[in-house]
């Protein structure tokens, strides 16, 4: 029976368990560092491409339990005055909602599927991978230290397949691309949080707002509690750092004050939603680097391979991270079920997403569908009546077309079904 490794129990890494149990196989290992996943982080968008993934594993009405369906998207001159505003999800003929989320809830939500479907030793916390080491057969020598407090220690393990789903700073990659060294950072400063708010106090759109300089994105997280009416409202800044020492490229979830940045979003308001006032309600907030990795020439080595960030983090830009992660995964499974040759299957599953990646990456170092906000300051800095006079409707939706195309996220691409199942597992 073959065993699947997958090193992290992030969205990549247990979206890559139920995809792959799903096309039939049974033994799989989920090992993540931490010792207990909680649901904790900030906010989410998970776009439809990557919710028709999540419906063809049976988790969509799970999830929309925990989730609220992004209806519209808004951009703004940090002026205020309104660029573009966008359908979303259902709204924009899509056959799937696009949807906001908590990321600890999303994974949390995948945690217990996995342990309800897999068994609850499918996923072992407080498991680090620390080395990876090929052998003749193409199977990996996995190295992994215990670090769960019960059992402190080293070990090694031999799976038939290993999944390097651990995140921008993936040991996994390090093994396959040795050499590389820290993620470049771009010289933006990112600050993250969720606030609790009236209702009546936020929008029910997403909006993403500022100029060449500095953006805010702000949207809901939650419908309005039903005792206190308040809904939890994600948040995100990027700015350029003020001094290399902003920067530190080893903390990178160090907690700040909200007064450190709040100055720098006075005054903005957007069709009534106060940036300050979402600041101001955060019960803390958290900077980092913004960073992503260079495009690889290639994501597998044998039997070993990355998905996500482990093997294309990018920008923050577009909704893409978790989303594109969620495709990964079934990609891979549906690989896997199709070629008895592992090798064969990790060679497929790269053939289909590295080559859309590569070109995703290097749209969001080119700001994606945010680039609006840069074309809009640069025309008219000091904002504008008529957003047509800045920029036609027509150089708006040609924007907007070609990031959908490249990621493939489309409403037409979308909505021809998922690409990857039904399949019926190759023989071994």
């Amino acid at each position: 029976m073959t065993h699947i490794m997958i090193a992290g129990g992030g969205i990549a890494g247990l979206t890559a368990a139920l995809a792959l149990h799903t096309a039939g196989f049974e033994r799989i290992t989920v090992v993540e560092t931490a010792c207990e996943i909680q649901p904790v982080g900030a906010g989410l968008n998970i776009m439809p491409n990557a919710v028709r993934e999540l419906d063809a594993l049976g988790l969509l009405d799970r999830l929309e339990e925990r989730a609220v369906r992004t209806r519209e998207l808004r951009y703004y001159h940090r002026s205020g005055g309104l660029i573009s505003c966008e359908p979303r999800g259902l709204g924009a003929g899509y056959h799937w909602p696009q949807l906001s989320i908590q990321r600890g809830e999303l994974q949390l939500a995948l945690a217990e599927v996995v342990r309800t479907r897999l068994g609850p030793s499918a996923l072992v916390g407080g498991v680090k991978v620390t080395g990876v080491e090929p052998l003749p057969d193409g199977r990996p020598r996995v190295q992994l230290e215990h670090r769960d407090g019960a059992r402190r220690g080293k070990a090694s393990l031999e799976p038939d397949v290993l999944i390097g789903a651990d995140g921008i700073r993936s040991t996994v990659r390090a093994a396959l691309n040795p050499g590389e060294g820290e993620p470049p950072w771009n010289g933006m400063l990112v600050w993250r949080g969720v606030s609790s708010l009236p209702a009546h106090r936020i929008g029910t759109f997403m909006f993403i707002a500022g100029d060449d300089r500095q953006k805010a994105v702000v949207y809901p997280l939650s419908e309005p509690a039903t005792d206190t009416g308040e809904v939890l409202v994600n948040w995100a800044l990027a700015m350029p750092a003020e001094s290399v020492d902003d920067a530190t490229r080893g903390d990178w979830n160090r907690p700040v004050p909200v007064a450190k940045f709040l100055h720098h979003y006075e005054g903005w308001v957007f069709d009534g939603v106060s940036v300050p006032e979402v600041l101001q309600a955060a019960e803390s907030a958290f900077e980092y680097p913004m960073v992503d990795r260079e495009p690889l020439p290639r994501w597998s080595l044998g039997r070993t391979t990355l998905i996500g960030d482990a093997a294309h983090a990018m920008y923050p830009i577009g909704s893409n991270g978790a989303t594109q992660s969620i495709v990964d995964a079934r990609a891979l499974a549906h690989a896997m079920a199709l070629h008895a040759d592992p090798a064969d299957a990790l060679a497929a599953y790269e053939a289909w997403r590295r080559p859309a990646m590569t070109e995703l990456q290097r749209a969001n170092r080119q700001l994606g569908p945010e680039v609006v906000i840069n074309l809009a300051h640069e025309r008219a800095p000091g904002g504008f009546t008529d957003i047509h006079e800045v920029i036609p409707q027509a150089e708006l939706d040609e924007i907007a077309a070609r990031y959908a195309a490249t990621g493939a996220f489309d409403p037409q691409s979308v909505n021809q079904g998922s690409p990857y199942g039904p399949t019926v597992r190759a023989p071994r």
